[in-house]
């Protein structure tokens, strides 16, 4: 009797080190693998260029919802390539009596809806930037307006390809298509003196409507 009392305590003895050993150990749970926020695409909403949209390219003068003033471009103050300033140098451009939607951040300095036709065909915005902070914030413009888009035909405009993903060099441009719309942005110097060191940097993004079919 005090024989078989003795094995079984025995043999739960002997088998709780190898109920032990087959007892997977508990892991600590990993923490899930957050990934790092976008640094060059900013929460801000007027990054993308869609909001100064404030009416649909072919739209008449008359539908635009706010109202306007007319103003009068030179040929050098219109923004583009040689085809481009060609074909809107008969556009009535007007800049708006209320200040204009956001971009980049900021109230642009130049806003202007440009008409041929009496619709819609052209919108040019442009905002001035610290010659220290512009390159960033161009960068920043660029991927959002690039995200989507596809590149700009050759020989149009300097596409995305050649504006770095950390920061852009004064002269830079970054044009697309985002559907049927064209975009052409720019970082350029702020004009001046040749003998003043630029403290401000101009960006500007023109919006041309779809071609007539």
């Amino acid at each position: 009797m005090g024989y078989r009392a003795f094995r079984i305590p025995l043999s739960a003895v002997l088998l709780a080190p190898m109920v032990a050993c087959q007892t997977p150990s508990p892991r600590a749970t990993a923490p899930e693998h957050t990934p790092p926020p976008a640094a060059l695409e900013p929460a801000d909403p007027s990054y993308d260029w869609h909001g100064l949209l404030i009416a649909p390219f072919g739209s008449v003068l008359k539908d635009i919802p706010i109202m306007l003033h007319e103003v009068l471009l030179f040929r050098d103050e219109v923004h583009g390539g040689a085809a481009d300033n060609a074909s809107a140098a008969d556009a009535e451009c007007y800049a708006t009596d209320v200040p204009a939607p956001r971009f980049v951040g900021r109230i642009p300095e130049e806003y202007l809806l440009c008409f041929r036709q009496d619709r819609l065909s052209r919108i040019q915005a442009s905002v001035r930037l610290t010659a220290a902070e512009a390159p960033d914030v161009f960068a920043a413009a660029c991927a959002v307006w690039s995200k989507n888009a596809a590149p700009a035909a050759p020989g149009i405009e300097a596409t995305a390809a050649g504006v770095r993903s950390d920061t852009a060099p004064i002269g830079a441009a970054c044009a697309g298509r985002d559907g049927a719309i064209r975009f052409r942005g720019r970082l350029e110097e702020e004009p001046g003196e040749a003998d003043i060191p630029h403290a401000e940097a101009v960006l500007s993004i023109t919006l041309d409507s779809p071609p007539n079919p």
